[in-house]
C-alpha cells in the first residue's frame, strides 16, 4: 500500500470547513427549515405532553399576536421596542465590543424621559418630545460611554463591564421610583401625567402606537444606511475585523470605540423613551423586561444587518405573545410556552451553523 492509498484509507468520511460566501437565497432557505423542522419537533412536544392538537395550538398563537385589530398593535409595540434596541447594539456588536448593558441603557433612558414628563409636563407638546428625545439619548450615551472609555483605555472586559452597569441602572431605577412613587409607599410611579397625557406619544393617523412605528423605522434605516455607506460605519467594521489592521490603515480605535457606544448607547436610551412615553407611561426596574438580552439574538442572527432585524424581531414577538395566548387559552404554565419558544430559537440559532460552515464527505472509494 502507497502512500497515496494510506492518505485514502485515513481521510475522514467527513470534514467541516468555512464557507467563504453563500447566496442569500440559499441562506434564507435554510432559515426556514430550521422553522419548519423546529414546529414539528414543537408540535411533536405538543401533542406527547399536553394531548392537544398541535395546528389548533399554532392557529391560537397566530390568533393570539394577530387576531384583532388591538392585539396586531400591540404585537406591531412590542415589535418596534425589541427592533429599537436591537438597532442600538448592531453598531458595538460589529465592532466586536459585547454590549450587554442595553438593560441599562434602556432604563437610563426611560429614567430621563419619566424626569422630563414630570418636571417639565408644561411645555408643548412638540417640544417636550424633542427634550424627551434629546434627554433620553444623552442618558443612554452615558450609560454606554462609561465602559467605552475604561475599554479604550485600559482594555477591560466589556461585558463584564457592561453586565455590571445594568445592576447600577436598576438601583438607580429603584431610588427614582421610591422618589416620585405615588402614592407613597405603593412601589410603583403610576401613570404619569394620567390626566393631562403631557410626554404620552400622540396619535398619529389615528393609531396610538403609529408614531412608535415612524420613529424606530427612521432609526433603523438611518442605521442600516450609516453602517454600509459611511465612513464611519467603514471604521466600525475594520475595528471589528482587526484591529491591529485598523491601526495600520491610520484608524483611531479608541477613537472609534468611544464613538460607536455613544451611538449604541443612545439608540438604547430611546428605546427608554419609546417603552416610557409610548407605550407604558411609567417607569419601573421591569421596563427594559429583559429585551435587552433578547436584542442580542436579533442582533447576532440578523448579522448586524438592521432591515434583517426586522424580519427577525417580528418573528420572536410572535413566538412570545402566540406563547402567551396558549398559556392562557389551553391553561399551561408559562414553562410550557417558554419551551416552546425555546425549541424555535434553538433551531434557529443551530442553522447558523450551516449558514457559516459546510460539510465535506468522503466521496473516493478505499482502495482505488
Amino acid at each position: 500500500m502507497n502512500h497515496s492509498e494510506n492518505k485514502a484509507v485515513r481521510e475522514p468520511f467527513v470534514r467541516i470547513a468555512k464557507r467563504n460566501s453563500i447566496y442569500w437565497t440559499k441562506a434564507v432557505m435554510i432559515r426556514v427549515l430550521a422553522i419548519i423542522a423546529a414546529l414539528v419537533v414543537d408540535a411533536l412536544i405538543i401533542y406527547f405532553v399536553t394531548k392537544l392538537n398541535p395546528i389548533k395550538v399554532y392557529v391560537t398563537m397566530f390568533e393570539g399576536a394577530f387576531g384583532t385589530k388591538r392585539r396586531i398593535w400591540i404585537t406591531v409595540r412590542e415589535i418596534m421596542m425589541l427592533l429599537c434596541i436591537a438597532v442600538g447594539l448592531a453598531p458595538a456588536f460589529k465592532m466586536r465590543f459585547w454590549n450587554v448593558g442595553a438593560e441599562g441603557q434602556i432604563l437610563v433612558g426611560g429614567i430621563a424621559t419619566a424626569a422630563c414628563m414630570i418636571y417639565l409636563n408644561s411645555l408643548p407638546t412638540p417640544l417636550l418630545l424633542l427634550v424627551m428625545f434629546i434627554a433620553s439619548a444623552i442618558a443612554g450615551a452615558i450609560w454606554g460611554l462609561i465602559p467605552a472609555i475604561f475599554k479604550a483605555k485600559w482594555d477591560t472586559n466589556e461585558t463584564l463591564f457592561t453586565l455590571m452597569m445594568n445592576y447600577v441602572a436598576i438601583q438607580l431605577t429603584s431610588f427614582m421610583v421610591a422618589l416620585w412613587e405615588n402614592p407613597f409607599g405603593s412601589n410603583s410611579v403610576g401613570v404619569i401625567n394620567q390626566s393631562t397625557q403631557a410626554g404620552w406619544f400622540p396619535k398619529l393617523f389615528g393609531q396610538t402606537y403609529m408614531l412608535n412605528v415612524i420613529l424606530v423605522m427612521a432609526l433603523t434605516i438611518g442605521m442600516f444606511y450609516y453602517l454600509k455607506l459611511s465612513k464611519q460605519g467603514y471604521e466600525i467594521a475594520v475595528v471589528g475585523e482587526s484591529r491591529n489592521t485598523a491601526r495600520y490603515a491610520g484608524i483611531s480605535v479608541r477613537r472609534v470605540i468611544i464613538r460607536t457606544m455613544l451611538i449604541s448607547g443612545a439608540v438604547c436610551g430611546i428605546a427608554g423613551m419609546v417603552g416610557v412615553a409610548g407605550a407604558d407611561h411609567t417607569i419601573s426596574v421591569n421596563t427594559a423586561g429583559g429585551r435587552g438580552f433578547t436584542a442580542i439574538i436579533v442582533a447576532w442572527m440578523a448579522k448586524f444587518n438592521t432591515i434583517t432585524m426586522i424580519l427577525i424581531t417580528t418573528l420572536l414577538v410572535f413566538l412570545d405573545r402566540g406563547a402567551v395566548e396558549i398559556a392562557s387559552m389551553y391553561n399551561l404554565n408559562e414553562y410550557a410556552s417558554e419551551m416552546i419558544m425555546g425549541v424555535i430559537l434553538f433551531f434557529l440559532l443551530g442553522c447558523e451553523f450551516f449558514i457559516n460552515y459546510k460539510l465535506i464527505f468522503r466521496t473516493h472509494k478505499e482502495g482505488k
